[in-house]
């Protein structure tokens, strides 16, 4: 048991490489988060605020992606890219289609916070800057220095307000991976609470969050008055929903629900438009690639039509279905579990079959 604990920590920080110089030296040297914008290929253009930005426009709909736990990852020099062949992916820009489509495509990177031996350790970080590591980043070097008074969550919406003032489009979209679901639905949750004072555009109110092979720690956190991460996204999500925001889940491997690594959270899936996918093309020994295959297969979903519920002409669920039909799946009683296509990676021939909840 206790090799099966350890193994699913190092799937949880385990990464996918960026291509050798997509990022510049200085991006690990110095502390560097926030907004980035993608065009074809992997290029990039930081978002500055103020500034014209070549792949981005304020009335296109706009998909955002959140990575999680990055630990060792600023030695190596690697960030996440929409290149996922080294997680076990295929070997195609994923967001290609997204940007064909019209899309902004973006990643909100904390990866220098996230670069903790310890998943909680970074956990925390989303939360509060007053966490057991405080706010320190980590350099190229592997050394940590003291870093900003605001936690990572802040950061990253402080980011978020002031490169997309002036947004007119109608739909943006969130990503969260394992860890970093937390982080898309803090900052949702404070992009929401901002819209309700005033002091910020309803337009930048996401209008769907997908929470991608989900992570939450287990144990009462003293940095989050004494209550569950876990507890506490529930409560988050229950307002949004409220407000419009719609959310889809979907598990890919056992890796963030174990007992002896996180809290399995089935109370927030419930709450959503929750599928579990079959990554069966992976043998049970490959969970790293599992867990990372949400990211992947998420985003190549998009390039196919809708799946369909086995034996009818209903659609489940995918990148690629609509709003309205997320928001359909996210309001029933039932879970949607694959059923066809679990040894092929390409999506186009999954199908879904539903089950209780």
């Amino acid at each position: 048991m206790r090799k099966l604990f350890q193994l699913c920590l190092l799937c949880l920080s385990s990464l996918v490489h960026a291509a050798p110089g997509v990022f510049p030296d200085s991006t690990f040297n110095n502390l560097d988060y926030g907004l980035y914008w993608f065009g074809q290929g992997d290029t990039w253009q930081k978002a500055v605020p103020g500034q014209s930005n070549a792949y981005y426009g304020a009335s296109k709909p706009t998909v955002i992606y959140i990575h999680g736990w990055q630990n060792g990852s600023t030695a190596r020099k690697d960030r996440e890219t929409f290149n996922r062949e080294g997680a076990g992916g295929p070997s195609l820009d994923l967001a290609s289609a997204w940007l064909s489509a019209g899309y902004n495509v973006g990643v909100l990177y904390w990866n220098q916070f996230a670069d903790e031996g310890e998943v909680t350790d970074a956990e925390a970080k989303i939360w509060s800057a007053s966490g057991p590591r405080a706010m320190r980043w980590r350099n190229a070097s592997g050394a940590y220095s003291s870093g900003p008074g605001q936690s990572a969550g802040d950061l990253l919406f402080n980011s978020y307000k002031d490169n997309m003032a002036g947004y007119s489009g109608s739909n943006i979209r969130i990503l969260g991976h394992s860890l970093g679901n937390q982080m898309a639905i803090v900052l949702t949750k404070k992009i929401s609470d901002a819209v309700t004072a005033g002091t910020l555009s309803s337009k930048l109110l996401p209008k769907r969050v997908a929470l991608l092979d989900p992570f939450y720690s287990n144990n009462a956190k003293s940095w989050l008055g004494n209550q569950w991460t876990g507890a506490v996204c529930r409560n988050y999500v229950s307002e949004l929903k409220g407000k419009g925001v719609i959310f889809e889940a979907y598990r890919s491997s056992a890796v963030t629900s174990t007992v002896f690594v996180g809290d399995a959270n089935s109370g927030l899936m419930k709450m959503t438009a929750f599928t579990e996918l079959k990554p069966w093309y992976f043998n049970s020994t490959q969970i790293t690639e599992k867990h990372n295959s949400a990211v992947w297969h998420y985003l190549w979903s998009f390039s196919f039509n809708p799946p369909l519920i086995s034996g009818t002409s209903n659609q489940a669920a995918s990148a690629r279905t609509s709003d309205s039909r997320i928001g359909t799946l996210m309001n029933g009683t039932q879970k949607l579990v694959q059923d066809q296509g679990a040894y092929t990676k390409e999506p186009s021939d999954d199908n879904f079959k539903l089950q209780a909840r």
